[in-house]
């Protein structure tokens, strides 16, 4: 038993490693270790890293100089995809002492049976082609909402992406476990279940260790949809080109998936989409929105883009803005073009100078902002539901409603994870909606 060791653990990077962080802390929960905040003082520091960017690797050695502040005897690892990338670089790190790459993670406990500090990382860390298997996770630590994972690993080839090599091959969960560890979530009283993975709308690839498809995307919402007690599902970053029809139909006459689609287009450019071996041009992706908005006007569209890729003038780049303003889309997330090593783009021809690049990604975030309040403004006046969230921030309590908006109102605490059907009736200076509650009615 450890009952009187205590862990803390800080996760970088997307929603899926939130569920593994989450499924990991419960691990060490059953074997008698109390969590505590990352914060505190605690015998072992777990930091789950990520590579998607070049900021997400530099912040690891932050996180690790406020793990010593808070006990420089504490017992630091790393786990997750930049631990599987660069395991060396971690170790070299002054205060790591465990790194854990892609499959050693969910194993931890069976690593840490002794907390005395090492002069240098020890190294678990598998080749990724051994990545083959696939673990369940979930994340329960928000009371309003969990992240269920249902598909891990790509196989897809995009020039600038790390994933593969940090995740391994596209393999997924299997419809009965989905569905059971859905149920648990639901039973917690959480209200909303995220569903998340790698490359989600490859769902039911690898799921019996294989590459036949044993059920599709489409199959797993319609069986999700029937799950009791699940008040909404909302379906997180899909691929354009798996995003079908049935499936948009689908949501658009949901009993529980909300009106709300991630969908990434990465360039406005068919040349660049090319450039960087996407699976789709632009054309398509301008099917998937007006699919979306003649079956759900309402309908929130949030979109990834990235700046200043191998061989983006000035011209491709205008292409893109000009493309993303014409298109009926709701936010979008820019990332700024970053090297990684092993990938093809990063021996490309054409370099985007980085003041350039950061000159691009700052007009795209003005044009989200743009977009967001011409959303937010369409949806004044219409009644909607909203789910508040727990923590008070500055005497506010925020919340979303099933399309995504942010509301906010002065803080409440009988209203945390509640379900009320609302009007939305303005938006404030700082860009969130006020409302007015329809009969005071609780849904939930």
């Amino acid at each position: 038993m450890n009952a009187s060791k205590k862990v803390a653990f800080y996760t970088l990077g997307c929603k899926l490693n939130f569920s593994e962080t989450s499924t990991i802390a419960r691990d060490f929960s059953s074997e008698g270790f109390e969590r505590v905040d990352f914060s505190e003082s605690a015998d072992i520091y777990v930091i789950n890293t990520c590579s998607v960017t070049e900021n997400a690797d530099k912040r690891f050695k932050t996180i690790v100089k406020q793990a010593q502040k808070a006990n420089p005897e504490a017992f630091v690892a790393a786990i997750g995809c930049y631990a599987q990338l660069k395991p060396e670089e971690l170790a070299d790190v002054n205060g790591v002492d465990l790194v854990l790459g892609a499959t050693e993670k969910f194993k931890i406990t069976d690593y840490i049976n002794d907390l005395s500090k090492n002069d240098h990382g020890e190294i678990h860390s598998c080749e990724i082609e051994d990545a083959d298997f696939y673990v369940g996770s979930y994340s329960i630590g928000d009371r309003t909402r969990a992240f269920l994972k249902v598909q891990d690993g790509c196989d897809y080839k995009c020039t600038y992406c790390t994933i593969p090599l940090a995740r391994g091959i596209s393999r997924s969960d299997s419809l009965q476990n989905v569905l059971k560890n859905a149920a648990e979530i639901s039973a917690k009283g959480i209200k909303e279940i995220v569903l998340t993975g790698v490359n989600i709308g490859d769902y039911g690839k690898g799921e019996f260790g294989n590459k036949k498809h044993e059920h599709t995307f489409f199959q797993l919402c319609e069986a999700l949809d029937e799950v009791p007690g699940i008040e909404r599902l909302r379906i997180s970053s899909i691929e354009p080109n798996l995003l079908k029809n049935e499936t948009i139909d689908f949501v658009a006459g949901s009993k529980t998936f909300v009106p709300h689609f991630h969908i990434p287009l990465q360039s406005g450019s068919n040349d660049l989409l090319k450039l960087m071996k996407r699976r789709y041009q632009r054309e398509l992706y301008v099917d998937r929105v007006t699919r979306i908005r003649e079956v759900m006007p309402h309908a929130c569209i949030g979109v990834d883009v990235i700046v200043g890729f191998p061989g983006e003038t000035e011209e491709l780049f205008l292409e893109t803005y000009h493309f993303l303003n014409e298109l009926d889309i709701s936010y979008l997330h820019v990332f700024t073009y970053s090297e990684r090593d092993n990938t093809e783009a990063a021996v490309m021809d054409g370099v985007v100078p980085k003041g350039v690049r950061h000159k691009r990604s700052k007009m795209l975030r003005g044009l989200s902002v743009k977009k967001r309040r011409a959303f937010y403004e369409k949806q004044l006046g219409t009644k909607r539901t909203v789910l508040f969230e727990g923590e008070n921030k500055e005497g506010y309590i925020h919340g979303f409603t099933e399309n995504y908006v942010k509301v906010k109102a002065p803080w409440n605490p009988q209203l945390v994870n509640t379900l009320h059907q609302i009007e939305l009736t303005r938006i404030d200076e700082d860009g969130l909606v006020r409302f007015e509650f329809v009969n005071e009615s609780v849904v939930s």
